[in-house]
């Protein structure tokens, strides 16, 4: 598997460094970016070969991963197209850039798969969720599942649209995650402990209940149950939870996300 990054920020970084411990030569892979402090990182972290520009050696490549912004992919694309061959998978990690329009300025390449992992695949534990055209046999979307596999588990799509979803759930997920710990953490201080008190505290009940729920066959709301005894403190907080509407906050928070994907789609897939 012989994998090209155009962008050598830190999903591409996460990328290759997973790859490599999944056992992925670092000759088999190589990382365009313009940025000299991105390519000196990545030589230097991973003993990869960089480049500043897409030239004629992308051609060599099984994929080309796609991992810039979404202002700026059009350009990006268009200066990869020349290089590409007709055989190669192009893998996409931007955020809410559509196959047909990323297909256009890339001269009519058709073996694009979309997708979207999360900021967890920084430690190997996140989650990606990926659709493809319909012009990627199964060869093609195993290697798409190998290489977001290497950071994380994989979910694939058949509609194009999920994706959208994909990032207001699990791609912008991280963050209302880290908003909550940032909420109990305050609790915490208001209410006498130090700030390595309540961090500790936080985090670790994020991480646990977030496990307990992996590995137990039973829905999040059964779980929920058996901590809440009628008339204590757990009833207490999710009655006060209830009374601010939080979790129809949390859920319009998400199809906004959602919402803001889609606009972005047809805002940057218009040039």
């Amino acid at each position: 598997m012989k994998i090209a990054f155009i962008g050598g920020g830190n999903m591409a970084a996460a990328l290759i460094g997973g790859l490599i411990k999944r056992g992925v030569a670092a000759a088999d892979l190589y990382a365009i970016d313009p940025n000299e402090e991105a390519r000196k990182r990545n030589e230097q972290q991973f003993g990869i070969r960089t480049g500043a520009a897409a030239d004629a050696a992308l051609a060599a490549y099984d994929a080309v991963v796609l991992a810039v912004k979404p202002q700026i992919l059009k350009s990006v694309a268009e200066a990869v197209a020349p290089h590409l061959n007709a055989s190669q998978l192009v893998v996409s990690i931007v955020a809410g850039i559509r196959m047909g329009d990323m297909s256009r300025w890339l001269n009519g390449h058709s073996r694009i798969v979309r997708v979207m992992p999360n900021t967890p695949a920084l430690i190997g534990m996140g989650v990606t969720g990926l659709v493809a055209t319909g012009s990627v046999d199964e060869a093609g979307r195993a290697l798409a599942s190998q290489l977001l596999g290497a950071v994380g588990e994989t979910v694939w799509f058949d509609d194009e649209a999920k994706i959208d979803a994909v990032t207001a759930i699990s791609g912008s997920g991280p963050a209302y995650v880290f908003y909550f710990i940032e909420a109990l953490q305050e609790a915490a201080r208001q209410l006498g402990m130090d700030e390595a008190q309540g961090r500790a505290l936080a985090v670790a009940t994020f991480t646990g209940a977030a496990q307990l729920a992996a590995n137990s066959d039973e829905p999040p709301g059964v779980l929920r149950e058996r901590v809440t005894s009628k008339g204590g403190t757990t009833a207490a907080a999710l009655a006060s939870f209830d009374a601010s509407g939080i979790k129809d906050a949390i859920v319009r928070g998400a199809l906004a996300a959602n919402a803001r994907a889609r606009e972005m789609g047809d805002e940057f897939g218009k040039q």
